[in-house]
């Protein structure tokens, strides 16, 4: 069994494989239990244990079975560590011999990432050239690189709350040769914008239907409780919208919840996931002027493939 590092799953992926992994992934049959959540009664605070099962259905000796283990410890932050930490096991699903552990933060922010990707070569124009980053995370870098790989980008913009962190990962970007800049004026940012991908934990919209203009595509990432909204009702309202998956977004994702209750967005105005958007029961962006919103809450499918090209990268990788 092996132990691989965040910087062995940087060495063994690339966005464009990663992407294509995905897509023939959603087009697969792989199971995916309800997700595991356990609270943990702590001195400092209730924290959490997830557990993300997922396998493939086929029958060959090389399909694989997965868990991810998520820890979410918010007393962690007095301490000067991460809160949220994560491992991967992968086994193979014909015997059930583990093959792998792998850093399940790694895996996670790959694959959100290329997810976002994905839903961007159905549903961003063709032609989009210019990325707004909402947010300066751990997730916000790898957005932008896997927007770039699926569209020609040759801007991005990026805004977060902190300037010094924009700075800082605009920095970064431009080691990798991409065109980044800060941009302090957050509406400046989502106005000049073709695609704008949001990654924040945000309660409060940050993404005002005001500011949208025809062709561009929304990609909301960071919020994944019913009361987290990165977009507001208007933005909801003027938008195609579109998820990861019904099962997931429908029940966790704020920013499709809350518009559905409050009678802003029908369900049935929920026109894809990458189910079918993958395999062709739905249709993606129909004209350049209409307004895109896709939004993700994750899913074990996902982490799964990710997990599936590490081990294969990393088995045929000459010794």
């Amino acid at each position: 069994m092996r132990f691989v590092s965040a910087d062995e799953i940087t060495e063994l992926l690339t966005f464009p494989a990663l992407i294509d992994a995905l897509e023939a992934a959603f087009r697969r049959d792989i199971v995916v239990p309800v997700r595991h959540h356990h609270g943990i009664d702590r001195p400092d605070g209730e924290a959490t244990l997830l557990l993300m099962p997922a396998w493939s259905t086929g029958r060959g000796d090389d399909d694989v079975l997965g868990t991810k283990l998520v820890t979410v410890f918010p007393g962690n932050s007095a301490r000067g560590i991460e809160s949220i930490t994560g491992l991967y096991v992968l086994n193979s699903a014909a015997t059930g011999v583990p093959l792998a552990v792998m850093d399940g933060r790694a895996i996670t922010v790959w694959r959100t990432a290329c997810a976002s990707a994905l839903a961007a070569r159905y549903l961003a124009r063709k032609d989009a050239a210019k990325l707004a980053i909402i947010g300066a995370g751990a997730l916000a870098p790898y957005l932008a690189r896997a927007h770039a790989s699926v569209r020609p980008i040759t801007d991005i913009a990026i805004w977060n709350r902190t300037a010094s962190k924009a700075q800082a990962m605009a920095e970064d970007l431009r080691k990798l040769g991409l065109n980044a800049r800060a941009e302090p004026d957050r509406e400046a940012a989502i106005r000049g914008a073709d695609i704008i991908a949001s990654a924040t934990l945000s309660q409060q919209p940050l993404i005002e239907g005001r500011l949208l203009k025809p062709g561009q595509h929304v990609d909301l990432v960071g919020g994944f409780t019913p009361t987290m909204r990165e977009a507001d009702d208007e933005a909801i309202r003027r938008s195609r919208v579109y998820v990861d998956t019904r099962a997931g977004a429908l029940k966790e994702a704020g920013d499709i919840v809350v518009p559905i209750s409050t009678g802003v967005l029908n369900r049935d105005a929920v026109h894809g996931d990458l189910f079918e958007l993958t395999r062709g029961i739905s249709l993606g962006r129909q004209t350049d002027d209409e307004i895109t919103l896709f939004k993700s809450v994750g899913t074990a499918i996902e982490d799964l493939a990710a997990a599936e090209l590490v081990w294969k990268a990393l088995v045929t990788r000459p010794a």
